[in-house]
């Protein structure tokens, strides 16, 4: 498994989409800069390891279900967070239309950067660590053996991290967003 700027730097990868899908640039970039933290999500395993005798590492909680699971519990609330944000600092920064369905927004970013983080273990955690399976309960077992990664590798962690900024960076300022579009039209007119 890579290290812990690995696994931010795969979620703000996976998360690097929403510049094209969302309405507002500034929505884009609270979304990704609030939402890539949930990258970690997964490893809380760590933690209650220690409190349940039936969790481990790379159990339960590295699966698609897991992510699905908190993305319905917490995405509602990171979701409403993001509009709070949005209403205290400036109104520019949850557009209209995400203001409409920011649990949806939430919900999603929960789920993306969890899938994100199995998907990141699946890559290097074969070759020491507990195998991953990511589709459990419907299938029991490895589903893919990557193993591209060495354990903890140093290149790895900090060349997926920056990779995700770079391609967010880069999407910031590639995409002009509706609300340019919109602008620019009504000065030719």
């Amino acid at each position: 498994m890579v290290d812990v700027l690995g696994h931010l730097g795969m979620a703000l990868l996976w998360l690097a989409p929403v510049w094209y899908f969302v309405d507002h640039r500034r929505t884009a970039a609270l979304v990704v800069g609030g939402g890539f933290w949930f990258g970690m999500l997964p490893d809380v395993d760590l933690l209650l390891s220690n409190w349940f005798a039936g969790i481990h590492h790379h159990g339960v909680l590295h699966t698609v279900l897991a992510a699905t699971a908190f993305a319905v519990v917490l995405g509602p609330l990171v979701g409403l967070v993001f509009r709070r944000i949005g209403e205290r600092t400036d109104a520019t920064w949850f557009s209209a239309r995400a203001r409409e369905r920011p649990t949806v927004i939430g919900a999603i970013t929960v789920f993306v950067t969890g899938v994100a983080h199995v998907f990141a273990d699946m890559l290097s955690a074969p070759d020491v660590s507990t195998r991953i399976e990511p589709l459990w309960p419907v299938v029991k077992g490895p589903v893919v053996m990557m193993d591209l990664l060495w354990y903890q590798s140093w290149w790895a962690t900090w060349g997926l991290f920056v990779l995700g900024v770079t391609v967010n960076a880069a999407a910031w300022y590639l995409t002009d967003g509706p609300e340019a579009s919109a602008a620019a039209g009504t000065a030719a007119e």
